[in-house]
């Protein structure tokens, strides 16, 4: 019988995921009910489906950090990253069909995920599903445009990533408009084909 463990308590209470974001990252943060996150200083953010997220962190193993907030992915990526986003989704074929998919770059935020191991936070609360490590190890390991140098340990380029994330999205997409043909069709009625 394998034994699982819980992950460690974190020492910052609810209160403090803050003060947790600035000492142990050294990111930025702003407000305190919810801790807002400001992106494009330390990391930019790929905001999805999180049924097509999934579908990527199976076929992708490696990337940035990652969290999950209610039906929503998102996949943290070098800070610049977000500004060639969507000439990125142009060039790979994808930048004129309806993805779900958006980026947050300078200017944004996201709520922040509770710490790891913390307790507290709202029902239905951002969490991380892949946390970022220890201050300054985080950076190395954000998928960046290959101008940026190379994301190190093995995560993807960002150009491997949005091929990844759009394919994933649009399939998502697709089957949900599936879903609900398949919903809104009555039992009697035949499958027309053309």
């Amino acid at each position: 019988m394998a034994l699982t463990l819980p992950p460690p308590r974190s020492s910052y209470g609810t209160g403090d995921h803050a003060r947790w974001y600035a000492h142990e990252l050294g990111w930025a943060t702003a407000g305190t009910a919810p801790v807002r996150l400001p992106t494009g200083l330390s990391f930019d953010v790929l905001d999805l489906p999180a049924v097509a997220g999934h579908a990527v962190l199976r076929r992708v193993g490696r990337t940035g950090p990652v969290a999950l907030a209610g039906r929503r992915m998102w996949l943290l990526v070098a800070p610049g990253a977000a500004d060639e986003v969507p000439e990125l989704l142009d060039w790979l074929e994808w930048g004129q069909i309806a993805l779900g998919l958006s980026v947050i770059g300078a200017g944004g935020h996201i709520t922040a995920p509770v710490p790891p191991g913390a307790a507290g936070g709202p029902p239905g609360a951002a969490r991380w599903l892949r946390p970022p490590g220890p201050r300054r190890a985080v950076e190395r390991t954000l998928p960046a445009p290959a101008c940026f140098g190379s994301s190190g340990g093995g995560t993807p380029d960002l150009v491997r990533l949005v091929d990844v994330v759009a394919t994933e999205c649009h399939r998502a997409r697709l089957t949900l408009a599936r879903t609900h043909l398949a919903a809104g069709r009555s039992a009697d009625q035949p499958w027309a084909f053309s």
